[in-house]
């Protein structure tokens, strides 16, 4: 911060210059580029929406192509200009931007603008997310579903403008933390997954019973019953009622046991709709991947659950967090498997999933196993939460300098 401040007090000691995007440069709209025009190789090209979901504040490639036939017909960016997506669903991410700073002219799509201009880019790019540029924003964004924010107003809002040299130090600064920041991001998104394949190699030694003689492996079908439930939709969803279990929420927000529901649905459905009681395991039956496909969850409640008719109840007299544990482990995956249907939405049928053979000790022994996977599993959840909040942390420390470093004193 004293370099900057030394460079402030020595090139413009009287303050700095503020002017808006529109004196500054100019914007250009895209035009025509869709997903589906995307080939192999080609002209490089920005989508509005990758830059939502894949580029940083810079980059010098492009992840995507067009055929140099259609780049003629579209809008191109230079080497320095800013590439700004215009809409979203959300105002925090309408107007992210990144600097193209590669030797080529690349095509950028609709619901982007090309702000060309004399700035250092990635100065600018960083503008763009401090809270100068967010505050001004906020009050220039229309719509309602989509958020977008017009050329005009973009041009309206005013930002400090300090000389070349004090914005390409303070880009120097930031880049710094950036990578700082990323790396730290890998780092603890490598210890989490390091932990949880600790967890699932001990989890699958645990339940692999290969020294024990006093287990028997049977099929699920002969244990217990499989129960198709009944369909309900998002429509019939209720911030309170009767509480359910939808099939995409086993595998997006449940462990491996719940005493809870996320979901309710409307009171007027009950008659029309299947449950499962305390004690049973609700499985997914159906999936994106084939991963997610019999992932299951112990209902512990203390009442009856809707559950929807993509999936199943599992009714036995085992410990039903032992047998949620155990269709987590490699070797009932290895089973289920061969009994997926492989289509675009991948299922598994009761009549399936009953023949899948699995372990089952002495209730007692089920018992002691889940103790001490349930200590496990709170440590590696721990550890979800924790690394995290310290990366979250890390980011606002990041964010504080930099909003810092791009707040200056006006010139009068």
């Amino acid at each position: 911060m004293s370099r900057i401040d030394d460079l402030i007090h020595e090139l413009c000691p009287g303050g700095v210059d503020w002017q808006t995007l529109g004196q500054l440069g100019t914007f250009v709209r895209g035009n025509g580029l869709q997903k589906k025009d995307f080939t192999d190789t080609g002209i490089g090209c920005i989508h509005y929406g990758e830059i939502h979901t894949h580029y940083g504040i810079a980059t010098r490639a492009t992840k995507s192509f067009v055929s140099p036939e259609l780049a003629r017909r579209l809008k191109l960016a230079q080497t320095g200009n800013l590439v700004i997506a215009t809409t979203s669903e959300n105002d925090e991410d309408v107007c992210k931007s990144v600097a193209w700073l590669g030797a080529d002219d690349i095509a950028i799509s609709g619901d982007s603008y090309i702000y060309r201009h004399s700035l250092d880019p990635t100065y600018v790019a960083y503008l763009f997310r401090s809270l100068v540029f967010q505050h001004q924003k906020s009050r220039r964004i229309t719509g309602t579903k989509v958020r977008r924010v017009s050329r005009d107003a973009l041009a309206s809002i005013r930002v400090p403008v300090p000389p070349l040299e004090v914005q390409r130090a303070i880009v120097e600064i930031l880049d710094t933390f950036t990578a700082l920041e990323a790396e730290l991001e890998e780092e603890l998104e490598a210890e989490l997954e390091a932990r949880r394949k600790q967890y699932a190699h001990y989890r699958d030694q645990l339940l692999s019973f290969s020294d024990s003689l006093d287990v028997s492996w049977l099929p699920m079908g002969q244990i217990g019953t499989f129960t198709r439930g009944r369909r309900f939709t998002k429509k019939d969803m209720s911030p309170a009622g009767i509480p359910s279990i939808h099939y995409g929420e086993i595998y997006t927000h449940y462990a491996v046991s719940a005493t809870t529901t996320l979901s309710h649905v409307r009171d007027d459905l009950g008659p029309s709709l299947r449950y499962a009681n305390p004690g049973d395991v609700v499985i997914a039956g159906v999936g994106e991947t084939v991963e997610d496909v019999g992932k299951a969850v112990a209902w512990l409640g203390d009442q009856r659950v809707a559950f929807h008719d993509d999936c199943f109840a599992y009714r036995s007299d085992q410990d039903p967090t032992y047998i949620a544990y155990v269709m987590r482990t490699a070797r009932f995956n290895e089973q289920k498997d061969m009994f997926v249907a492989r289509a675009k939405v991948k299922r598994l049928s009761g009549e399936s999933m009953a023949k899948i053979q699995i372990p089952i000790p002495r209730v007692e022994e089920q018992r002691r196993i889940v103790a001490i996977l349930d200590q496990f599993d709170a440590l590696v959840n721990d550890l979800s939460i924790g690394l995290p909040a310290e990366l979250a942390a890390r980011r606002k420390q990041y964010e504080y300098y930099r909003d810092k470093l791009l707040t200056f004193p006006e010139a009068a």
